[in-house]
């Protein structure tokens, strides 16, 4: 599991490659045929029935392959909302992106150099499948993130080039993910003496708490927001009790920077709010 950094490490020691907005997967096949799992360990092979088909017609007799499960937007970029409902409805728009070897036909391959099991898998995974390699982005660490960012993907996930394939939360990987700017409903403010402000906030539409983003606005919109926040004082969402909180009525949406790519919002602040 990669470690979440602020910025891509720099240097010749690493490679980078697309972190995909999917389901953390891996394909197991052995003597009893093909199963994927999930990061849990949960066997999700029915689920996925035309990647499990995928990967028994690879020319290899067995293997552990860990990689990402997605479905593809019409810009050609993974997403996440429509994923769930890919699984259930449309199986065909279903891709495994594989980007390590455990074993192979036998042989563990954990203890070797990230490199060689990658250019080991790279040659197993024909070209224009259901089942994709993950390829290596070109270029220094600073640039391709740049380049992740305006593109609109998730974020990107870099890996020593000597690293041995360890279970578990890891340096040896590193994650950095791309922020993206959306609105939300604002629920209502939570404020304590010495403590930073925030903004608690809902999904637009749904009404679903999402979490919370840190005030850290200019001065001038933190009063304008306090005075609005004043005017349209309200009673708490159902089922929400947190002391600290003046309520609003709705009708107030906030602007909120966020990493991509998480269910709830995470690493936020909010840069501005109107009224609806």
């Amino acid at each position: 599991m990669p470690t979440l950094v602020e910025k891509p490490p720099e240097g010749d020691g690493w490679i980078h490659e697309v972190k995909f907005d999917g389901y953390r997967s891996q394909i197991v096949r052995d003597a009893d045929g093909v199963r994927i799992f999930t990061r849990r360990g949960l066997d999700w092979t029915s689920k996925y029935r035309d990647l499990a088909k995928a990967a028994g017609e690879l020319e290899i007799e067995t293997a552990i392959i860990d990689g990402e499960i997605v479905v593809l937007n019409d810009a050609g970029l993974s997403d996440f909302g429509e994923l769930r409902k890919a699984i259930t409805r449309r199986q065909h728009d279903l891709y495994f992106v594989a980007f390590d070897l455990l074993h192979l036909n036998g042989h563990d391959l954990r203890d070797m150099p990230l490199e060689d099991r990658r250019e080991i898998l790279a040659e197993m995974i024909p070209e224009g499948g259901r089942i994709q390699f993950s390829q290596a982005l070109p270029g220094d660490a600073k640039a391709i993130f740049h380049l992740v960012e305006q593109a609109g993907l998730e974020g990107m996930v870099s890996k020593r080039k000597d690293s041995k394939y360890r279970s578990g939360n890891s340096t040896a990987w590193l994650k950095t993910k791309a922020y993206s700017i959306d609105e939300y409903d604002l629920l209502g403010v939570e404020r304590e003496a010495g403590k930073p402000a925030f903004a608690l906030m809902a999904e637009r539409g749904t009404g679903r708490y999402v979490g919370s983003a840190f005030i850290n606005s200019s001065r001038a919109i933190r009063e304008r927001l306090w005075q609005r926040v004043q005017a349209h004082a309200g009673p708490p969402p159902k089922g929400m009790r947190r002391p600290a909180t003046q309520w609003v009525k709705p009708g107030l949406i906030g602007r909120v920077k966020h990493l991509r790519g998480e269910d709830d919002l995470r690493h936020a602040s909010l840069q501005d709010f109107r009224e609806e």
